[in-house]
């Protein structure tokens, strides 16, 4: 795990990049219920790095970033584009240890039927 920043740093509703130590592009999400998530930078259909300047909102309840480019929502939790089944967001384990956020490897995220 990569210390990314102070939890206190990250404005609640927004997202931040950050550069893992292998030079992956991380978004890093602080929602209104402080609850974190980290998912790929890296749009998958433009294939630029924007993912972190998203809006951040939910869709039936689960949370959603929506891409600043074309507007594909994809889940927070899984990655999984809502609007194209063919294209996902990778996931990545995030925690906070003694106020600072971590993030890690990708996470393992089960398959939704």
């Amino acid at each position: 795990m990569q210390t990314i920043c102070a939890f206190d740093r990250l404005i609640p509703g927004r997202g931040v990049a950050a550069l893992l130590g292998d030079g992956t592009q991380v978004a890093v999400f602080r929602l209104l219920d402080d609850s974190l998530f980290a998912v790929s930078n890296r749009d998958p259909f433009m294939h630029a790095n924007v993912i972190s300047r998203g809006l951040v909102g939910d869709r039936g309840g689960e949370p959603v970033v929506v891409s600043p480019l074309l507007k594909q929502a994809f889940s927070l939790a899984s990655g999984a584009c809502l609007d194209d089944a063919s294209a996902a967001l990778e996931v990545y384990a995030v925690e906070v240890i003694d106020g600072e956020v971590r993030v890690g490897a990708r996470a393992e995220v089960e398959a939704v039927a």
